[in-house]
């Protein structure tokens, strides 16, 4: 079978989520130790119209969401040996993607903004349409990033996760390498990948930070409230709103880096995102491995029968 087509994936509780063009197939390692792997469609509510380079990246980055979600409600259910009417339904899937989209939002984009309103009050910064403002802003969103993923990491069972996380990335590699697809011989490749969603979360906080720091205060320039509280709440709403198109400019460099990996340039670019999956990444043992390579092998089987489920 030929590695031309790039996969990718997610790891779940207790094993492994592979996407292969328009299946997805979750693997996980049930409590008897028996592999139980589930084939599905790919999820899309992306038009063809939004299809486009820069139109694309924040619907992608939903659906994923979207697919991702219900991907680690179906390893709970198998890797707890629940039934399998315990999934999430449509308003509870609608509900956990709000929740989350609020809680990353609020921690990574408002929090950071008022703590660098307290730094202002402290005289350590000026006012949001200075770029000592958005310096302390950018430290905060990367401090707060930072410090979620080590606190994190603690958990026993995101571990385990993390050491998922390791399994898919060296079968991906194995599999694009077209090297041979067995676990003991999947262990030499490296657990880190520049396509990782981690690297897509550190681009859109780069951007995000170096795109506030021109935009705002051209904004101010047009409009800004005169008492303070709405000034700052206007600034949180326009930042809100920008994470859209900021998301789709971070998707196309991830893309940039897959199609150009061996440029220098993109070398360059994909190493804080690799150093971050130091954190978010664990070594895996060979029955993890195995997980991921079910995974792979059924939606890329899939993929080249045609994607029949």
């Amino acid at each position: 079978m030929s590695a031309a087509k790039t996969v990718g994936g997610q790891a779940v509780i207790e094993g492994v989520m592979m996407r292969a063009k328009d299946n997805l197939a979750i693997a996980v390692r049930k409590p008897d130790g028996e592999i139980t792997v589930e084939l599905r469609p790919w999820f899309s509510m992306t038009p063809q119209f939004m299809k486009k380079p820069f139109l694309r990246g924040f619907p992608i980055f939903m659906e994923t969401m979207v697919n991702g979600v219900k991907a680690l409600n179906f390893s709970a259910t198998q890797a707890l040996d629940e039934e399998e009417d315990g999934e999430l339904t449509s308003f509870h899937l609608i509900l956990t993607m709000v929740v989350a989209l609020g809680a990353a939002l609020g921690l990574f984009v408002v929090l950071p903004h008022f703590f660098s309103v307290a730094m202002k009050w402290w005289g350590f910064s000026g006012d949001v349409d200075a770029i000592s403002f958005h310096i302390w802003d950018g430290f905060f969103k990367m401090l707060m990033f930072l410090g979620y993923i080590i606190a994190i990491s603690f958990v026993p069972d995101i571990k385990r996760v993390f050491q998922y996380h390791g399994a898919e990335h060296k079968v991906i590699w194995a599999y694009e390498s077209g090297d041979e697809l067995k676990a003991c011989k999947i262990k030499k490749f490296s657990r880190l990948h520049p396509r990782c969603g981690t690297a897509f979360l550190l681009f859109v906080l780069v951007i995000s930070i170096l795109l506030f720091t021109v935009l705002v205060p051209l904004i101010l320039l047009i409009w800004s409230p005169e008492t303070f509280v709405l000034k700052h709440l206007y600034i949180v709403g326009i930042k809100l709103l920008l994470m859209a198109p900021v998301s789709a400019v971070a998707y196309e460099m991830i893309k940039a880096s897959a199609k150009y990996e061996n440029s220098p340039i993109c070398k360059t670019m994909c190493l804080p995102g690799l150093g971050m999956q130091l954190l978010t990444t664990r070594e895996p043992d060979e029955d993890q491995i195995e997980v991921a390579l079910a995974a792979l092998n059924t939606a890329v089987a899939a993929d080249y029968d045609g994607g029949e489920c």
